[in-house]
C-alpha cells in the first residue's frame, strides 16, 4: 500500500472542455472535505469539481461525488481508477470547465477515468507515491556528552526517522518519529550507549 507524498497535476482538453486532475495528500475524511472546499473556492469559475478520496491504513475509508455530472459518470470512474492503484491517504479532484460540447454519459466516464489515469501516471513518474510506513513518535533526553554518538547512530542509515527536533536546555531533548518496527531496536541501542540512563 502506497501513500501520496506531494501534490501532482495533469490536464487535458476534450472537445473544448478543460479537465484539470489533481492528486493531493489527505489523511482523513474531514481533511478531504476541507481540501474539496478549498478546491471549489479556488476554481469558482469551473462547471464541476468532481472528487474521489481514499484514507485509512487499509484504504478502508472511501468517498466520491459527481458534483452535478450525471450519476455514476464522474466520481465512480475516478474512484475505481484510484482504488486500482493500491494507495491510501489521497484525494483526487477533477475540475471541469465546460467547453460547449456535450460528451454524453460514455464520453464523461471515459474523460473522468482518463483524467484519473493521467494524474496517477504523472504521480508515478514523479515518484510521488511512497510505501506506507507505520511510524511511532518518540522522545528522550540526554546529556551533551552523548549527543555526538547518538547522532552518529541516528544518521548511520540503519534506522529510519522523520521530523527530528532538538531542544537544548540543561540536557538535550530529541523528539521525532521512527519506523514502528525499529522502535525496540532503537531503545535497546540507546540503553547500551548510555549504560541504561536514557529511556525512550
Amino acid at each position: 500500500m502506497d501513500i501520496l507524498e506531494k501534490h501532482v497535476t495533469y490536464e487535458e482538453t476534450i472537445k473544448g472542455s478543460r479537465f484539470l486532475s489533481e492528486l493531493i495528500p489527505c489523511s482523513s475524511q474531514a481533511e478531504a472535505r476541507e481540501i474539496l472546499k478549498a478546491q471549489k473556492a479556488k476554481y469558482a469559475d469551473a462547471t464541476h469539481v468532481v472528487h474521489a478520496f481514499i484514507t485509512g491504513k487499509g484504504a478502508e475509508v472511501k468517498g466520491m461525488s459527481d458534483d452535478g455530472e450525471p450519476s455514476g459518470t464522474a466520481g465512480r470512474p475516478a474512484l475505481d481508477v484510484l482504488s486500482g492503484r493500491g494507495c491510501t491517504n489521497v484525494i483526487l479532484t477533477i475540475t471541469r470547465w465546460f467547453g460547449g460540447t456535450l460528451l454524453g454519459t460514455g464520453g464523461l466516464v471515459k474523460a473522468y477515468g482518463n483524467g484519473a489515469k493521467g494524474v496517477i501516471a504523472a504521480a508515478d513518474q514523479e515518484g510521488a507515491f511512497q510505501p506506507l510506513v507505520e511510524k511511532t513518535a518518540f522522545s528522550f533526553s540526554t546529556d551533551y556528552s552523548l549527543l555526538k554518538p547518538i547522532k552518529n547512530l541516528m544518521e548511520s542509515g540503519s534506522l529510519h526517522f522523520w521530523d527530528i527536533k532538538e531542544d537544548f536546555g540543561t540536557e538535550v531533548t530529541l523528539t521525532g518519529e521512527i519506523q514502528s518496527d525499529e522502535y525496540e531496536a532503537f531503545a535497546a541501542k540507546l540503553k547500551d550507549l548510555s549504560n541504561g540512563k536514557i529511556r525512550l
